[in-house]
């Protein structure tokens, strides 16, 4: 009976070795994404997901490797097609043009405005209507020519990403979503196979800080191998009949697919691009564009009758109720580009693009997309591990050997 306990006790070692290491693995995974913000006491005394914490500088390298080698936007924006965008908004834009029209005139020229006939504002209606293809194909063309100043495509992504931490762990833990439960299993497998080493010394010497110290190299090299394994290495490597490759990097093609999906739908794609286009920092050299062609248009549609118009309406006035229909113009953009989003996301066809590119990359530059901004923070979820590996040792010491 008494050795029959004391071989449980021993065969013990290894399967405490084996729940060690997987949750020491375990652990180090939530520790890269979770808690999304700080919890503790700043500066040292907390934690916060590598990852989340890392999220401005994460998004500045995907921006580098996003729009530095694969995307370029004046590529992108130059694949919209001024007559497609046109038949997409052009249904909505008349309701808006109309209703700008009308509020406009009643408050820069009201008098003049009401005595016109219905069939006098219908030619109005009809005759910007009918110059909106024209318009919008000058406008295009000059947005087209101009993007960098009117796009910070890196403002977009970089303050979209640093705003929501959720959204940067998507994107790795989507990616890597093979790898990361890897490493909690393989956990599990280098433990056991850890613990027995040290089940065999502590068979034949007994000393207290062998179990804490078993414990700690499994909690460090559990977590090492995996990192190892995951991203060793780089390129297809034979070793005896077999071929092996670093797991991330062996499933190029998958992930390639799942990161651009994720990208177009979550970060650039035509609704996130308006957004930035009408609201970043370079609005107002939309605004700039906007001024002049609305200003070219109504003087082209006042041409005939400007001199009795001006007269009508005062030069001042005149002037301001350009002012006024280029404001609500820029204003009310949003709800007529609404209607563009479709057809603007098949034509600037980003996810299509990025993954073909994504693809090409060499192991080295793919490795990129998933490792490098936290890299220099690996050696935290290591020693956690270790140390997470050593507490457990000495648990093992105390309550399983009863201290010695």
């Amino acid at each position: 009976m008494e050795w029959n306990l004391h071989t449980l006790t021993l065969l013990s070692i290894p399967l405490i070795s084996a729940l060690v290491g997987w949750f020491t693995n375990f652990l180090a995974v939530k520790m890269m994404f979770y808690p999304l913000e700080f919890v503790g006491i700043r500066p040292f005394l907390g934690w916060q997901g590598l990852i989340p914490a890392k999220r401005r500088k994460m998004a500045e390298i995907e921006v580098e490797l996003v729009l530095g080698k694969l995307l370029s936007v004046e590529e992108i924006v130059n694949r919209l097609d001024a007559v497609q965008l046109t038949l997409a908004i052009e249904r909505r834009l008349k309701q808006v043009l109309r209703r700008i029209v009308n509020e406009v005139m009643q408050e820069s020229a009201p008098t003049l405005w009401s005595a016109l006939p219905v069939q006098g504002k219908n030619l109005v209606y009809q005759r910007i209507e009918m110059d909106i293809p024209n318009v919008v194909a000058k406008m295009v063309r000059d947005f087209q020519q101009n993007i960098g100043e009117i796009l910070d495509i890196r403002e977009l992504v970089i303050e979209h990403l640093a705003d929501d931490p959720e959204l940067i762990n998507e994107i790795f833990l989507k990616s890597g979503a093979k790898e990361f439960p890897f490493i909690e299993r393989s956990g599990l497998y280098f433990g056991f196979l850890f613990g027995l080493p040290t089940m065999f010394i502590w068979h034949y010497m007994q000393n207290w800080w062998i179990l804490p110290l078993g414990g700690l190299i499994v909690g460090y090299a559990t977590n090492w191998i995996a990192i190892k394994i995951i991203f060793e290495p780089k390129r297809p490597t034979k070793v005896g009949g077999f071929t092996i490759q670093g797991m991330f990097l062996k499933r190029q093609k998958e992930v390639s697919r799942v990161y651009a999906e994720i990208i177009e739908k979550k970060l650039l794609n035509s609704q996130s691009i308006t957004r930035a286009i009408l609201k970043g920092s370079g609005s107002a050299q939309l605004l700039e564009l906007i001024e002049l062609h609305v200003n070219d248009a109504i003087e082209r549609y006042v041409a005939v009758a400007q001199p009795y118009f001006a007269l009508s309406v005062g030069s001042k006035d005149y002037f301001a109720m350009k002012e006024l229909a280029i404001k609500r113009l820029f204003d009310d953009s949003d709800k007529f580009l609404h209607y563009a989003h479709g057809y603007a996301n098949q034509a600037l066809s980003i996810g299509s693009d990025l993954r073909q590119k994504m693809e090409a990359l060499s192991p080295e530059e793919f490795e990129g997309v998933l490792r490098p901004a936290y890299k220099q923070d690996e050696w935290k979820l290591i020693v956690v591990g270790a140390l997470l590996g050593m507490a457990a040792g000495f648990a093992q010491l105390y309550f399983v050997f009863g201290g010695l």
